[in-house]
């Protein structure tokens, strides 16, 4: 059963860049989506996909230019009160107060839900248990880690027991321990009943959390399905090849492989070339055989089964990883 029906979802912004005309920039550009209660559903994609814009409207901070949105059984535009009493919200800044503990954090949210002081401080004291947060939830916050931080963040949004929660990049910028055991925190909350909607730039994270996942990219969802099911689209295995740095050498490899019967798809990217196969182990040195016999060197190759940065690039054309190498450039440049 459905717990979110999202139809025709549209979100526009105007920007302007240098001193040029300003831009009408498409963030959310006709989404169709469903979820089902109980679940957890990744929102993948690239940073400025529309990943956010879009849980900012579900969550409804932002208002949709069109379309319609129904969560729990409330629609969004006619009923926001009743929809924000049915979910959390765990932004990527997260909301706690740094100079409040996070029992003092949790237990304020719970009395803005409407619990009385007995309340707040019960199911406060539920969620450090079944979080295990007791380590440090009565120190300030300003003190914590940051993977300490994104666990009382996720403890706030869920002390008025949401049937939704929302989470907006919640393991951006943390070590791989603490992504590891918030990914954890993130699989009891389905356990004890929540439905989870998230989004999320990490291939990895995407897989080993979600039952189901769309893929965004420039405000379209270009495939949808469980990660399994996305992966087993792509029929064969991945053969990935770095070529010598001779003039032309990844376009006259491209020439060379395009017609071989093993071949299904071919991609070049710079010197890299990416390939479908059937057979990998059988394909793998008529590859090498073909290439040397044209004189093209092969630096590096490897063999793999499909993963969700090959279903990204068939989507779109281009890799989620490559998104992300730019994003974590930009920022330590900025």
């Amino acid at each position: 059963m459905a717990i979110i029906t999202i139809k025709g979802l549209r979100k526009s912004f105007r920007t302007r860049r240098g001193k040029g005309r300003p831009e009408l920039v498409h963030a959310v550009d006709g989404i169709d989506l469903s979820v089902e209660d109980g679940e957890i559903f990744g929102f993948l994609g690239p940073n400025g996909a529309g990943k956010s814009t879009t849980l900012r409207i579900l969550s409804t901070l932002l208002s949709p230019d069109d379309g319609s949105v129904a969560i729990a059984g409330f629609d969004m535009r006619a009923e926001p009160r009743e929809v924000r009493r049915q979910i959390g919200y765990v932004s990527q800044a997260g909301g706690t107060d740094p100079l409040a503990s996070g029992r003092e954090n949790m237990i304020l949210q719970a009395r803005l839900y409407g619990l009385s002081t007995a309340e707040a401080r019960r199911r406060s004291e539920e969620l450090i248990d079944a979080l295990a947060l007791s380590a440090f939830v009565d120190r300030f916050a300003k003190t914590y880690s940051g993977g300490q931080r994104r666990k009382i963040d996720i403890a706030v949004g869920m002390v008025h027991s949401p049937k939704i929660l929302f989470l907006d990049e919640p393991t951006t910028g943390l070590d791989p321990v603490s992504r590891s055991q918030l990914w954890g925190q993130i699989r009891l909350l389905r356990k004890l009943g929540t439905t989870v909607f998230l989004t999320t730039h990490y291939m990895e994270e995407a897989d080993a959390l979600c039952d189901r996942i769309a893929i965004i990219d420039h405000g379209r969802i270009v495939s949808e399905g469980s990660p399994t099911q996305l992966k087993h689209g792509i029929e064969g295995d991945i053969l990935s090849i770095t070529v010598n740095h001779v003039e032309n050498a990844p376009q006259v490899a491209m020439g060379v492989l395009r017609d071989l019967p093993l071949v299904r798809e071919i991609k070049a990217e710079g010197g890299n070339l990416r390939l479908v196969v059937s057979h990998g182990g059988e394909a793998l040195p008529v590859v090498i055989r073909l290439l040397e016999g044209k004189g093209i060197g092969v630096a590096d190759i490897a063999l793999s089964r499909p993963s969700l940065d090959d279903v990204f690039l068939r989507a779109t054309g281009h890799s989620l990883k490559d998104e992300g190498a730019l994003a974590a450039s930009t920022r330590s440049t900025t």
